[in-house]
């Protein structure tokens, strides 16, 4: 029996032998083309690289990767995603560098390469040719050995002459070489490297099974009257690896489907773009070449390459894939675009503000790659029980070849072939990963972003929704009503000085005021310092300069609640936020905000599901209380700090529930972190700020309800494919074990199995819909 072996024993066995073009990669403007700083990382001394691999066959395969790379000094962390052929790793350039990783990957027998777009489509499209090539090749020449093998199936003993019969098995040996050669190639060379490594993977026990046959075939091919016997098996040879193969080709193709809309939103960027010269002219270059504050033309059916302002012309933007909206947007002039958005009224301008992954686009490409290579807890149960599962399997293989060997060699030999053949873990490791991503994708065509697969199974399992108010069941666009001021001071000093403060926050208040105060001239000498922010409080700033009112106004600024700025709390019914300095009040402002029309359907259908409902805001009282009546909420507190959410949070946690928590995203930080699952409100708030699980980009509430059925169907299909493998795999091998299944069934029954897994993952690519009572 095989054992596995450390990753240091196969260093020691085979030195690195690195690519030498790698070493061009070791510079630091290289390898920032496909690394970023990593995440999680306070010292900014890490960066977390992803790398596109080759050689992947099953779970196994992952799990060898990310132990051997966590072995390696500087290496952090290694996450692989099978679906994706994709490796996350997190390492210290101070002790690492990229060639030594690629050359460690390269050394457990796989191959790795930097990931860009291009790339992965080119590799992408190779592999599918030569994957088509291959079936191909092995269809064809089973139709042929089949042909060659139907007389013995449809004739009586003596009606074929011995000669004839041995000049049909040496044609059907002969036609059997291409498939053994080449379209079972890649079966044997990863098995050969799981021998060389002395680790396991789903191709080992087929390729085995492979090789049996053909020897146990080729034996009685050319000495029929040996102890082998005379029976020949090319038939069942060429059509079990037909069926491998073209259950593996249905499953990259379905599979590609499932992925579909995440690919399509990552491809959006276009490679070039044409960039204004000093002189007026346009020169077409890379999308890598752009600057911040160059100026691009992009035309009627372009993508926009980065973020931008308007500077020439109008148009209508399709925002679609971004934000889940199918209606295009009209941009007027000066109104901002997105990258990854497509221009479809007429030829514009435009000034670029973000480029690359600072767009709100490249946050989310992100936020897309990390989630594929994420794996939910289902996925590491799989591929834990995957490696033990195949040694079972070869050893189970190996006994009913001993039972049988004494009485029929062939026989038990063709035996062990079926018992390796039919075994199915892929089905146990697709299980998971594929429904979870079918759903990712139906969540990216509705602008729902998932930041992590295990949020799926945590939304399925909650009873209990906590919502925010501002920004969250109420439009974000929050307007100014009307402004009250101290005696001395204009309504443009008042509203200057606000916006002067508010501007470092992006809470929707603070917008308000910024967006109010955005045709006001009298701000222009206010200049502030120590500038801190209390989230759901307010913020405090010391103000440096303001000439035209130094005798009324002190330098100690307060902007937000009554509590935070020392005022007493108004008796009318209104949103207000204060004003203050060191010596008082200084203004008023009215707010009025209009609650988001589908917020009482939402709400409806979330207690239809039998969930509990509660409002937690930081609003005073009575805001709170028209709101909550408004939409249905019976269940709500007002004037909470963040710690009493948290207070409140915790509170119900020790009472058992599953909560979520649905904020603003950036406000609502400590909160959404220590909820069990938690949505924010994506839609002007910087995804990088949105500490959530998902974002809904369009702020669109009524996606919630269906969001969690569709979680909850999620986890109903993972149930079924984990529960189908599982009786597959019970069944079919004790029938091959005791020879009721031939090789050439094993086989159909290994490829149907795998491409049930996947069909039933499918019917989640589309999202429902819930209909309004």
């Amino acid at each position: 029996m095989l054992t596995s072996t450390s990753t240091t024993e196969i260093f020691a066995t085979e030195p690195n032998s690195p690519n030498p073009s790698w070493v061009i990669l070791d510079t630091q403007d290289q390898w920032q083309a496909f690394s970023q700083p990593a995440g999680n990382d306070p010292t900014h001394s890490l960066v977390e690289s992803s790398l596109l691999l080759d050689g992947l066959r099953c779970a196994a395969c992952s799990g060898t990767i990310e132990r051997g790379l966590s072995t390696l000094p500087g290496i952090v962390s290694a996450r692989v995603s099978m679906s994706k052929k994709r490796a996350s790793v997190i390492w210290s350039p101070a002790l690492t560098k990229p060639s030594t990783i690629l050359g460690a990957i390269q050394a457990m027998g796989y191959s790795a390469n930097p990931a860009s777009h291009n790339e992965n489509q080119l590799n992408t499209t190779k592999k599918s040719r030569a994957a088509f090539w291959r079936w191909l090749v092995a269809g064809f020449c089973m139709m042929q050995v089949m042909m060659y093998a139907s007389p013995s199936y449809f004739t009586k003993p003596g009606d074929i002459t011995p000669d004839i019969a041995i000049l049909l098995n040496w044609a059907s040996w002969i036609l059997s070489l291409p498939v053994l050669l080449f379209s079972s190639s890649t079966f044997f060379a990863n098995a050969f490297r799981d021998l060389k490594h002395r680790q396991i993977s789903m191709d080992l026990p087929v390729a085995l099974g492979i090789a049996i046959t053909f020897i146990v075939s080729s034996a009685a091919t050319f000495a029929p009257h040996g102890w082998w016997g005379d029976k020949i098996y090319f038939d069942s040879l060429t059509m079990f690896v037909f069926f491998l193969l073209s259950a593996r080709l249905i499953e990259v193709k379905l599979h590609s489907k499932t992925l579909g809309s995440m690919e399509a939103l990552v491809s959006r960027i276009p490679e070039n773009i044409e960039r204004q010269n000093l002189d007026g002219s346009y020169t077409r270059v890379l999308n890598s070449q752009l600057k911040v504050g160059d100026i691009a033309r992009v035309h009627i059916g372009e993508a926009f390459p980065a973020d931008g302002k308007l500077v020439l012309g109008d148009t209508r933007v399709d925002e679609s894939l971004l934000t889940g909206e199918s209606t295009p947007i009209q941009k007027n002039l000066h109104d901002k675009v997105v990258a990854g958005s497509y221009n479809l009224g007429q030829t514009v301008n435009i000034v670029l503000e973000a480029i690359g992954e600072s767009t709100q686009y490249g946050q989310i490409v992100n936020l897309i790659n990390q989630a594929a290579i994420e794996k939910p807890r289902l996925s590491q149960l799989a591929d834990r029980v995957a490696r033990p599962f195949l040694f079972f399997v070869i050893l189970s293989a190996a006994v009913a070849a001993a039972l049988l060997w004494h009485t029929d060699p062939a026989r038990a030999l063709m035996t062990a072939a079926a018992v390796l053949i039919v075994t199915c873990p892929c089905a146990l490791s697709l299980a998971t990963p594929a429904a979870m991503l079918a759903s990712a994708s139906a969540f990216v065509k509705r602008g729902i972003l998932i930041r992590r697969l295990q949020a799926i199974e945590s939304i399925a399992n909650i009873d209990t929704v906590i919502f925010d108010k501002t920004g969250t069941l109420t439009e974000d666009h929050i307007e100014v009503q009307s402004i009250t001021y101290k005696q001395g001071l204009t309504e443009n000093d008042a509203l200057a000085l606000a916006a002067a403060v508010a501007q470092h926050s992006m809470h929707p208040v603070s917008r308000a005021l910024v967006s109010a105060n955005q045709q006001n001239s009298d701000q222009s000498s206010i200049t502030l310092t120590n500038i801190q922010e209390v989230v759901g409080a307010g913020i405090s700033a010391t103000l440096q300069a303001n000439t035209a009112h130094a005798d009324l106004i002190n330098s100690h600024l307060k902007l937000g609640s009554a509590k935070f700025c020392g005022v007493v709390e108004p008796s009318e019914r209104s949103q207000q936020v204060f004003l203050t300095d060191a010596n008082g009040w200084l203004a008023t402002f009215s707010l009025h905000e209009a609650v988001k029309h589908n917020a009482a359907l939402a709400i409806q259908q979330l207690k239809d599901a039998n969930l509990s409902v509660e409002l937690l805001s930081g609003d005073q009282a009575h805001t709170v209380v028209n709101t909550a009546k408004e939409i249905g909420i019976t269940q709500f507190q007002a004037a909470c700090s963040p710690q009493d959410k948290l207070s409140r949070l915790h509170a119900l946690k020790q009472q058992g529930k599953n909560i979520l928590m649905v904020g603003d995203g950036l406000n609502d930080g400590p909160i959404l972190a220590s909820a069990h699952v938690s949505i924010a409100m994506g839609k002007g708030v910087p995804l990088t700020l949105a500490h959530a699980d998902y974002v809904l980009l369009n702020g669109d509430i009524s996606q919630i309800p269906q969001l969690i059925r569709h979680a909850r169907k999620t986890m109903t299909i993972i149930k079924q494919n984990i529960a189908w493998a599982i009786v597959y795999n019970v069944v079919c091998i004790p029938l091959a074990f005791f020879g009721v299944l031939s090789a050439w069934l094993a086989g159909l029954g290994m490829a149907v199995s795998s491409i049930i897994v996947v069909l039933n993952a499918l019917r989640l690519t589309t999202f429902s819909e819930t209909k309004a009572k």
